[in-house]
């Protein structure tokens, strides 16, 4: 265990965390939060009243900043117990954690945790033998599949986040492997045009700026992968006055980003380039040695994909002389012929790892679709088989109407007979 680290008993329930000292400004965090989520808001009031998790015991294991928390707390809130994991060990808050801990919910995470420790708390997460969960980027599902398969005929279903997480569990439902329902909300309309595009794009410019101190106008960036997540990097690169490149594998989406106005080219054009690299691809080694060796000196780059796999540190390390930290979350590598290269937040989610990840107002539809998902594995009449499933349209809609409804704006609605109108194919 590291030094410093605490396990904390608190009516009966263990957790292991940094310290329980820091729950008050962790509390302060959730606080903030929950008063700009009000979509979660209103679905923590329903929960309190119709408790559609009692009894139940539910393990999330996402990103453990202050919006997470508040999540978590909503799930509580409809008679769930609860404890959470960290899906990436750099974005954990310890004083969030803490908050958590103080306030009912078990943890079991801290910030930096080697990989034994992080796997360790996943372990410790499922010793708690949930019946539902939450999951991004499939580390969960996949220690239960792997690790943990005595728990798997308690587990009723799950949701999961990320598209890094759906392509894992796709892959383990074609090979008949999924043991248990899970939802696809990243594939909710009301995530991913919103927290994928809108989100990632402003927390990642977020997370760059606040770390490196630099300006961006008139800088170019080069941004890897033009998904939805791509998309928003890019946008809000040329609202900061960027000149951006994009590089795809995908000639659909290079065909769409050359149509959005930005410059297309393949990877080892744009290497020489760029100042700024930025991947979102959800693959690996898509900056590699072969792009560092032409890279210009100064050149920064960051990863917004799930897992640190994106850039090559492998190669790019054998590559350079000596490596050091010039500033938190930023190390310089200096290459053999002087250049160097700048590499934020070890090459993982920069978003998270070197900020506050996504504005609250965006996760509070992502995590309200989180907890109706939930709703629906609880309260669902026919037992759904070991599949991934699509969020249903209602669901997405009824987040939808909730959110403008909070922001205060109403829109048409159809006429019957416009209903007729479109369902009829005998037009005159």
């Amino acid at each position: 265990m590291k030094e410093g680290v605490t396990w904390l008993s608190q009516d009966n329930m263990e957790s292991t965390i940094r310290d329980i000292g820091l729950a008050p400004q962790g509390q302060l965090k959730i606080d903030w939060v929950q008063a700009h989520m009000p979509v979660l808001n209103t679905l923590r009031e329903e929960f309190e009243k119709t408790q559609p998790f009692q009894g139940k015991k539910v393990t999330i294991c996402l990103h453990l900043e202050a919006k997470t928390a508040y999540l978590a707390k909503v799930v509580q809130a409809g008679g769930a117990e609860v404890t959470v994991a960290a899906s990436n060990p750099l974005s954990t808050q310890d004083d969030v954690v803490a908050a958590l801990v103080a306030g009912g919910v078990h943890a079991h995470a801290w910030y930096g945790a080697t990989d034994e420790e992080y796997h360790q708390h996943l372990h410790r997460a499922l010793d708690f033998e949930p019946d539902y969960i939450i999951d991004d980027g499939g580390d969960l599902v996949s220690t239960l599949h792997k690790e943990r398969r005595e728990l798997l005929p308690k587990v009723l279903g799950g949701a999961e986040e990320t598209t890094t997480g759906i392509l894992r569990l796709r892959a383990m439902e074609k090979n008949g492997e999924l043991a248990f329902p899970m939802m696809a909300v990243n594939d909710a309309e009301m995530k991913y045009l919103f927290d994928n595009r809108y989100g990632t794009g402003q927390s990642v410019w977020d997370g760059i700026m606040r770390t490196t101190n630099l300006v961006v106008a008139g800088k170019t960036v080069c941004v890897v992968g033009y998904g939805w997540c791509g998309k928003g990097v890019a946008l809000r690169a040329k609202g900061l006055g960027a000149r951006v490149i994009i590089c795809e594998v995908n000639p659909i989406k290079a065909n769409e980003a050359w149509m959005d106005g930005f410059e297309v080219m393949p990877m080892l054009a744009a290497a020489p380039l760029g100042d700024f690299f930025v991947t979102v691809t959800g693959n690996k080694n898509v900056i590699s040695g072969e792009h560092f060796q032409v890279m210009k000196d100064g050149a920064i780059l960051a990863n917004a994909g799930h897992f640190d796999v994106e850039v090559n540190k492998v190669q790019l390390a054998a590559m350079a002389q000596s490596c050091r930290e010039v500033r938190r979350n930023i190390e310089e590598y200096l290459l053999q012929d002087g250049r160097k290269i700048y590499l934020l937040a070890e090459g993982r989610l920069v978003n998270l790892a070197a900020g506050d990840g996504h504005p609250a107002e965006v996760m509070d539809m992502t995590f309200a679709l989180q907890a109706l998902a939930l709703h629906y594995l609880a309260t669902v009449k026919t037992p759904l088989e070991p599949k991934v499933y699509s969020v249903p349209t209602e669901m997405d809609m009824r987040v939808a109407e909730l959110k403008l409804k909070t922001l205060g704006l109403s829109i048409d609605q159809l006429s019957e007979e416009q209903k007729s109108y479109l369902a009829s194919w005998q037009h005159s």
